[in-house]
């Protein structure tokens, strides 16, 4: 009886698990951006834009790696930095893939999440 308990238990943790939508490669929280290579594929030239003009990035995200960026890290090409108390609308990132793909992700905005 004990062992059909477990079993059960077992089975509704995986199938709950299963349901759980994959989380926004982008996602922007507490005055950070947050991007996730949800690829088995290395990124190159990771380049993000935040509201059209603040860039920022990184030369590597390794598969199914993670990019944290405080945006008060990104700068126009002027140098300006990015003023927390602004809201972001719009975050934009390019990259190229392992094989030489382009990666093209976008959030916010009049575009809809991809």
């Amino acid at each position: 009886m004990r062992t059909a308990s477990y079993r059960l238990v077992v089975i509704a943790a995986l199938l709950g698990a299963a349901c759980v939508p994959r989380p926004d490669p982008i996602r922007v929280a507490e005055n950070t951006v947050i991007l996730e290579n949800q690829t088995s594929r290395d990124w190159r030239n990771v380049v993000i834009t935040v509201n059209d003009h603040f860039r920022g990035g990184a030369a590597k995200l390794a598969a199914r790696g993670r990019l944290t960026a405080p945006l008060s890290q990104f700068q126009t090409g002027f140098g300006q930095r990015y003023d927390i108390g602004r809201s972001v609308f719009k975050v934009e990132v390019t990259a190229t893939d392992s094989s030489g793909e382009l990666v093209a992700l976008k959030y916010g905005g009049d575009l809809k999440k991809r």
